[in-house]
């Protein structure tokens, strides 16, 4: 049976439904639900997402959602299907686009405003060195110093791990809980469910609505999704050949203890039978020093 809403993990989804400045109200609303209340937006303006560098020759960027608020703190808003190498040096590499465009000709004391990357993450970001952590949806990073006192508070990076998210429909308890769980079920959805019963979320649930399409976003549409189901089986597809190449390489190894462990026997019977160290190497292809130690 064919899905009532977008698939919000395509790039089409994601960006029909927070990425268009008639939906910039659901943007906002996503947005002052992650951060804290004193960072809270009353509105957005979207700005070009091709970033270039300073010379043709310079690498560019092409955000997915790249909007500013009304003080002119900027955000970068990405979805990242499945992980990939050096993203977080991606990330970083990112930030440095809205940071420079701060810079004035002329006269200039350096005062920047500040500058927020959000990476929605449909995938688990196994790199924490504490196990606590590896479990948490929402990760928070800035600079700090050697005390673990924020040294910069203008730059911060927001990593959201929507497969960590686990709440059933009757334990969310807050906003970002709504959203997450939007975000984690809308393409399962045959009907709005009570607990999205205002105007923010009728406007998600309308505009996700496959049947609201014209026939040119169906084909986008259409496209998108195939792309995310290539990608996802590919991902899919090279995590599992991955865990067989791990239990291969484990029953591997089984074999190979348990034929060592063979030949260890073996030269033990021959120690006790009297005969020399050298003999039994040869007869095992145990060194010296371990029938030393038999």
């Amino acid at each position: 049976m064919r899905a009532k809403y977008v698939n919000p993990f395509t790039d089409f989804g994601f960006k029909k439904i927070f990425g268009v400045e008639a939906n910039k109200l659901l943007l906002m609303d996503f947005l002052n639900a992650l951060l804290p209340q004193a960072n809270h937006i009353v509105d957005l303006t979207f700005k070009n997402p091709e970033q270039l560098g300073l010379v043709g020759t310079d690498r560019k960027a092409i955000f997915d959602i790249y909007c500013e608020n009304a003080n002119g703190e900027k955000f970068i808003v990405e979805l990242q299907k499945a992980e990939q190498n050096f993203f977080k040096d991606r990330t970083i590499f990112y930030s440095t686009f809205p940071i420079r465009d701060q810079a004035k000709k002329g006269t200039w004391d350096y005062q920047l405003k500040a500058v927020y990357c959000i990476g929605i993450l449909n995938f688990r970001f196994d790199e924490y060195g504490n196990a606590a952590e590896k479990d948490d949806v929402v990760h928070v990073v800035q600079l700090k110093n050697q005390h673990g006192r924020v040294f910069y508070d203008k730059l911060t990076y927001v990593y959201l791990e929507v497969p960590n998210f686990k709440k059933t429909e009757a334990e969310l308890a807050s906003r970002l809980d709504q959203w997450l769980f939007f975000l984690q079920n809308l393409e399962d959805f045959e009907s709005v469910p009570a607990i999205f019963a205002d105007t923010v979320f009728e406007q998600a649930f309308h505009t996700a609505e496959l049947a609201k399409l014209g026939p040119a976003e169906q084909d986008a549409y259409e496209g998108s999704l195939k792309v995310y189901r290539d990608w996802y089986s590919i991902v899919t597809t090279a995590e599992g050949k991955g865990r067989e190449e791990g239990r291969e390489e484990g029953r591997e190894e089984g074999r190979e203890e348990g034929r060592d462990e063979g030949k260890r026997e073996v030269a033990r019977n021959l120690r006790a039978a009297g005969l020399s160290v050298e003999l039994i190497a040869a007869a095992t292809d145990l060194p010296p020093s371990e029938i030393d130690k038999l």
